[in-house]
């Protein structure tokens, strides 16, 4: 029997864009043993996927990588698959005895512990990061093209949340716009004043009462909160301190009509929750939809242009222009579109 491990030590999204992997690693697999190894907030992301025997961690910590390796040994796994290249994991890997171990590239640590490889040939032709994780599945005799993203919530969750914005005053007969206005840094990203300017339009376009907005980053700014709590409208509600941990938040957007993010870890919770998105998206290979793109046909990807990134960015693409390469009014007539569909 198979006992796969599927390692993806990095960021929210990144362990979002495992799910199509696990699942359609059990369907060529029925009986095997499959876990994943993750960060202990990225497990987060995993509870109660049914293709899933085990979901294992790493905190990273120096002092824990032999603890790991024995873990990894306990469960005697036969595969192992390594979808970014991390020198702890390759070695804890090898410790651990899994026989067949495969990851991307050629790191010299991948070498030196004898780990097969799967190449990106430098992502031409560019495709999106859950397809190339799947190169890995492929690599053991998985065949697929479905790269649809999930994460399942369980009616008990679903209805936490829903107790969590009741006490908001937001019922299920509201129409609840959630915008997302922090990256963390791993994507380009709008100003806090393009948001405030945003948030003032939306109220301005849809003065439904019915329609509530709804705030989630936990990195705005006292300022940023400052004015919009001057614009006094009991429409906008602010749950960033409220959602103690990632469960938290993915339990909440799971109640979104539309979510509104740049490219990063929350805009993937909502794709694979199969919300309606609108996700703004740099132009340049690693940020733009083609590669970090929602996947679900109910959403928008607005990404900046061609022509507006060879105006506005800097010439070593350093500088995004998603500033001013992506407007207000492209994210209100897709929230227009996407609001026709409710």
């Amino acid at each position: 029997m198979k006992r796969i491990l599927l390692v993806r030590t990095d960021r929210v999204g990144d362990v979002v864009f495992i799910t199509p992997m696990i699942r359609e690693i059990r369907k060529a697999f029925p009986d095997a043993f499959i876990a994943t190894l993750t960060q202990p907030h990225t497990k987060n992301l995993l509870i109660n996927n049914p293709n899933l025997n085990e979901t294992l961690t790493d905190d990273l910590d120096k002092k824990s990588f032999w603890k790991v390796v024995r873990e990894l040994r306990r469960h005697k796994f036969t595969h192992g698959l390594l979808m970014m290249p991390t020198e702890r994991a390759a070695f804890q890997m090898f410790w651990a005895g899994i026989n067949t171990r495969i990851g991307v590239g050629h790191k010299l640590y991948e070498v030196i512990t004898g780990m097969k490889s799967v190449s990106r040939n430098n992502y031409t032709p560019l495709r999106h990061e859950a397809d190339y994780c799947m190169d890995l599945a492929r690599k053991i005799g998985v065949e697929t093209s479905d790269l649809t993203l999930q994460i399942y919530l369980t009616e008990h969750e679903k209805s936490e949340a829903q107790i969590i914005l009741s006490q908001y005053g937001i019922g299920n007969e509201d129409f609840k716009i959630f915008i997302h206005t922090g990256s963390l840094g791993s994507a380009p990203n709008w100003s806090e004043d393009k948001y405030l300017q945003l948030i003032r339009t939306v109220l301005e376009t849809f003065p439904d009462k019915k329609t509530k907005l709804i705030l989630t980053s936990r990195e705005m700014s006292k300022e940023l909160l400052s004015n919009i709590h001057n614009l006094s409208s009991n429409r906008i509600c602010n749950l960033s301190e409220k959602l103690i941990d990632l469960r938290d938040l993915i339990k909440v957007i799971g109640q979104a009509d539309i979510f509104l993010s740049p490219s990063t870890g929350p805009l993937h919770i909502a794709d694979a929750l199969e919300i309606k998105c609108i996700g703004l998206h740099c132009h340049r290979p690693m940020s733009c939809q083609v590669h970090q793109g929602i996947i679900n046909k109910y959403s928008i990807n607005l990404e900046v242009t061609a022509e507006n990134c060879m105006k506005l960015c800097s010439a070593d693409q350093n500088t995004c222009g998603i500033e001013k390469g992506i407007s207000v009014e492209e994210v209100i007539d897709s929230i227009i579109k996407l609001k026709k569909q409710y």
